[in-house]
């Protein structure tokens, strides 16, 4: 059994109803995003898990060790995917989900949010988990095991609100990669909200903007 994944924790508000698990991307830790949540101008109480990734060495970084929620074999992320990481960092995922649902927050009132590798992660994880989430937040990320989607999917989170966000300068993963995985969602019935800005691998105050409108509106609703 591997080890629980050791997180970084910032509440906004007292006693908080809803919760966001949002992972960061390759290289970076939990504490990436943390700075974040004032900007976005919640309306409730919510806490933020902000968890590490384990450390590994990444094939495409000459197998330098970094934090990283599964391994990158090449510069075409499709061609030859780390299947064996991407399950593992779901079922890590999923058992912070259980978390934060034995501490009072049930999964309807979570959303699942991800940068770059992140995203990638909490779209496996969500598009799979047997109970119904509040929201999946994908930023600067893609589709993985695009051909197993269809049969492993679950009904629970078939109509799930999905925010997806890309930079149309994106130099790391390019927006293209995007673009098909969310027109691969929609060829599901997925209910994508698509966002595209003039930005490079990066968040712009435009997308904090947009992430806070969106984030309001799945807890109205939570």
């Amino acid at each position: 059994m591997e080890e629980a994944l050791e997180v970084v924790e910032v509440v906004a508000g007292r006693e908080p109803e809803h919760a966001v698990i949002w992972l960061h991307g390759l290289g970076a830790d939990g504490h990436d995003f943390g700075p974040i949540v004032p900007a976005l101008s919640l309306s409730g109480p919510v806490r933020f898990v902000f968890p590490h990734a384990p450390v590994r060495p990444v094939t495409i970084n000459y197998g330098t060790r970094m934090r990283a929620w599964y391994d990158i074999f090449a510069l075409d992320r499709l061609s030859h995917e780390d299947e064996a990481g991407l399950r593992a960092s779901q079922a890590a995922v999923t058992t912070l989900i259980d978390a934060e649902v034995a501490r009072g927050i049930p999964t309807e009132r979570i959303v699942l949010a991800g940068f770059s590798q992140g995203g990638v992660i909490a779209l496996q994880t969500g598009l799979r988990l047997e109970q119904q989430l509040a929201g999946i937040m994908v930023l600067s990320a893609y589709l993985p095991l695009r051909a197993t989607v269809a049969d492993e999917r679950s009904a629970a989170n078939a109509a799930t609100s999905i925010f997806m966000a890309h930079g149309d300068q994106d130099p790391v993963l390019p927006q293209a990669l995007a673009v098909e995985s969310r027109d691969h969602l929609r060829s599901l019935d997925y209910d994508v909200e698509w966002h595209s800005y003039p930005m490079a691998h990066m968040v712009s105050a435009d997308e904090i903007r947009d992430i806070s409108t969106w984030l309001n509106a799945r807890f109205a609703v939570g």
